[in-house]
């Protein structure tokens, strides 16, 4: 009898092991927000709606950073494929010809000088004197005499010069200026891009062709 029950025990403990074995636990189904989340973080994934509708913006418009530029001639690139389609464009390009100065659109201080052989190249981090936004220049030729972090820059002061540095393409001479509302605390780097065409031309952010 003792034989026979330990007998009958131990294939019910190695049925269990099978039956387990067979068995993948994942957790409980990602719930709704989750799954959101992952899908945006796919670098194809269509773009949420233009941050411009959800923001209230008091400081009118921005001057046009870029010497000699009409607002009229400032075409939207804001969600363009970068990258081979690889990533979505958050800024908006403007052409100009290599050395045209760069006017700072706001009021604000010099909060990063930062260089880098690839993406932006030279660029300059603004920030707005009430800490909330962030305005970005990228593919800088090189800066204004003077230019350093913690300087206060004024709105229409040379703070650059137009150039192709980073992954701009030799001779593809441009300014890339981009837009960022920035939460309490967080630093340069951080930040939502906002499409910044509206402020620029003056088109209306209910012009769809403004939020592109």
């Amino acid at each position: 009898m003792p034989r026979l029950f330990w007998g009958i025990l131990a294939l019910i403990v190695v049925g269990a092991a099978i039956f387990a074995s067979m068995l993948r636990f994942d957790g409980p189904p990602a719930p709704a927000p989750e799954v959101a989340r992952r899908v945006a973080a796919v670098p194809n994934a269509p773009p949420a709606p233009s941050s411009g509708e959800r923001i209230r913006w008091r400081g009118g418009l921005l001057t046009v950073p870029v010497a000699g530029v009409a607002r009229s001639a400032i075409a939207s690139s804001w969600g363009d494929p970068r990258g081979g389609g690889t990533r979505l464009h958050r800024g908006n390009d403007i052409l100009a010809p290599g050395g045209t100065p760069v006017l700072a659109a706001a009021d604000g201080v010099v909060e990063k000088v930062f260089f880098s052989n690839g993406g932006g190249g030279n660029t300059l981090y603004v920030r707005s004197p009430d800490g909330r936004w962030s305005y970005y220049y990228a593919h800088l030729a090189g800066y204004a005499p003077g230019i350093a972090e913690g300087m206060r820059v004024r709105a229409g002061q040379p703070i650059a010069t137009v150039g192709d540095t980073g992954n701009a393409g030799p001779g593809n001479t441009h300014l890339h200026f981009g837009l960022s509302a920035m939460a309490p605390g967080e630093r340069w780097y951080q930040g939502r891009a906002v499409d910044p065409t509206p402020l620029l031309t003056g088109a209306s952010l209910a012009d769809p062709a403004a939020r592109r």
